[in-house]
């Protein structure tokens, strides 16, 4: 890794839990020895009470090994407490950070901006106290197992490293051909599972005009396709576990065979009884490395997780806390502003200048495809300009703070998304409800008797994506969450596509009463109705501007080209020589 290259975020998340691996790493060290009390309950039952019938004796060994039964289940509870403290740990460093790169991300349109991501984020926090780190952490007790077999005897030692050494071979072998179909696996999960969530937005679309049944037959292959990868890799995983699981059962009777060939020929150091212990030390040598192999899929599960989260965090940055600003006026300048979506070269955009004061409202009118919605983006600060600025009261708007920023600036957009709660908490943005600012808000646009009426009023819920709303509801509740708490700035994107000549006056009564108040407008409009409360109009085609200027400036300049351009094109007379020649004469 490059020196000066940073350490990513989830690496320095997963280090800052080192000391919850450490105390984890012990409890399975001390665990993982109390294993063998069995072994050594076996060999004194053998040795001391069979040969001297002593009732005691017996008891007295009994009470010691249930003592270390219950000390090892301790240990195993107090494990698992601390692992699952490290697991709550990294959610509480890591899930705001990865939720809001999430949201960035969807916003630029990079890649990662999906639900993926928080999966990805559960499936590295889950395996914190999984079976195969647990594998891993038992690791050490190996090598105490193995020191101990060569005490017994070197032969037995140098047959345990052997099996060891082919455990770790089938463990590689394991890797080598479960990952690909593995990962192959979950890119085909990760499409089936988008699949079906577009299929869901749009059920009424599929419904209305019977595409279900080729929809679900696209769904299908693409869920086939990831069942036969993750077959693909299960076949081969319980291959390997199988062969794993062979390689653990045969070291313990070999052991156990190999250490009474020694035993015949004196070369077994503890006599008879050190035959058995020896097959259970190595028995118990190859056991995390059997559990680590068994749990492969989840270790590829992880890896990939991990380094897929690792680029989204990498391409979505932390903002850095910008210096605190104070609160907008509403004076908003527009400079040779050249820009396009998000991670593309097209430029949407070109070249637009126009200022506005505090308390002016400025219309947007242009034929479709001529950057009306785009501009909007760009003036709440949601796409990066390629070129120029969108300054607002001085300060670009795109760096500044939207957290600071947000209370200052309402934005109503084409696409009208309420979220589950109650009507009050969406007016509100879902913060501290003040109920006489929701019920100013939704006075003001004319919704405050039709809430009443709801069985709840302002407590009354809303539903998934404001299901229990007409469309016309939803834009009027949408545009009193714009207008919530007095906002110096305002832009509304189609405001009016949804709503009645009632709601077109609502519409128009508030723009008037807060452009009273100094908030600024900018209205994208098809619509003429909403012309009437406005100052300024900025007419576009192709992403230029074609006309800026005051209101009716702008109206009559159009007038005049549509007239001049109706007018029938005058076509030259042209005269024939011969009767130009009549004519003179």
């Amino acid at each position: 890794m490059n020196p000066n290259t940073p350490p990513s975020e989830l690496r320095e998340a997963i280090k800052a839990l080192r000391p919850y691996f450490n105390q984890a790493a012990w409890f399975s060290l001390f665990s993982s020895l109390l294993i063998l009390a069995p072994s050594g309950y076996m060999l004194e039952v053998y040795d001391r009470v069979v040969n001297s019938r002593n009732h005691l004796t017996l008891a007295m060994l009994t009470l010691l090994v249930l003592a270390a039964y219950a000390l090892m289940e301790v240990l195993e509870w107090v494990r698992s407490g601390v692992l699952h403290e490290a697991s709550l740990a990294f959610d509480r460093k890591m899930s705001g950070r990865v939720f809001t790169a999430i949201f960035e991300a969807n916003l630029k349109r990079i890649p990662g901006g999906s639900a993926q991501p928080m999966n990805d984020f559960r499936v590295v926090r889950d395996f914190l106290g999984s079976p195969a780190l647990l594998g891993l952490m038992e690791a050490p007790i190996s090598l105490v197992c193995l020191v101990l077999i060569f005490m017994i005897s070197p032969v037995l030692g140098w047959a345990a490293v052997v099996a060891a050494v082919l455990q770790t071979f089938v463990g590689w072998l394991n890797e080598r051909s479960t990952q690909p179909p593995l990962l192959a696996a979950n890119r085909s999960a990760i499409a089936a599972q988008q699949y079906a969530d577009g299929t869901l937005r749009n059920a009424q679309v599929i419904e209305s005009m019977g595409m279900l049944r080729e929809i679900h037959r696209r769904w299908i292959n693409k869920q086939r396709e990831f069942l036969n990868l993750q077959a693909d890799a299960s076949d081969h995983g319980g291959f390997y576990q199988s062969i794993s699981k062979f390689l653990q059962n045969v070291i313990s009777s070999g052991l156990l065979g190999l250490g009474a060939w020694l035993l015949l020929r004196n070369q077994l150091n503890g006599g008879a009884g050190m035959m058995i212990v020896g097959s259970i030390l190595g028995g118990r040598a190859l056991a995390p490395l059997g559990q680590v192999v068994a749990q492969w899929q989840s270790v590829v599960n992880v890896r990939d997780a991990y380094s897929r989260l690792e680029n989204l965090l990498a391409s979505v940055p932390p903002r850095e806390d910008g210096m605190p600003l104070p609160a907008p006026q509403g004076h908003l300048l527009v400079d040779n502003l050249v820009a396009g979506p998000p991670g593309s070269n097209i430029q949407i955009l070109r070249g637009l200048n126009f200022a506005l004061k505090p308390g002016e409202v400025l219309a947007v009118v242009g034929p479709s495809a001529s950057g009306k919605t785009s501009l909007a983006r760009l003036l709440v600060g949601l796409w990066p300009a390629a070129g120029g600025k969108v300054r607002l009261d001085g300060a670009d708007i795109y760096t500044w703070n939207k957290t600071e920023l947000g209370p200052y600036v309402g934005y109503l957009p084409q696409g009208v998304e309420l979220f589950d709660g109650t009507v009050a908490d969406n007016i509100a943005r879902f913060g501290v409800v003040d109920q006489a600012k929701v019920e100013a808000a939704a006075t003001a646009v004319g919704l405050h008797e039709f809430i009443l009426a709801l069985p709840k009023g302002y407590d009354s819920p809303v539903g998934r994506e404001g299901a229990m709303l007409s469309g016309g509801q939803r834009q009027r509740v949408a545009l009193a969450r714009a207008i919530y708490g007095n906002p110096a700035f305002v832009v509304l994107d189609e405001p009016n596509s949804s709503l009645d000549e009632q709601g077109d006056a609502a519409l128009a009564f508030a723009i008037t009463q807060l452009k009273s108040r100094g908030t600024t407008f900018v209205i994208m409009t098809h619509r003429t109705s909403i012309l009437g409360v406005t100052d300024k109009m900025l007419v576009m085609r192709d992403g230029v501007a074609q006309i800026f200027g005051p209101r009716d400036d702008v109206l009559k300049g159009m007038a005049e080209a549509h007239a001049k351009a109706s007018q029938p094109t005058q076509q030259p007379r042209t005269t024939a020589p011969g009767a130009a020649a009549a004519a003179t004469a």
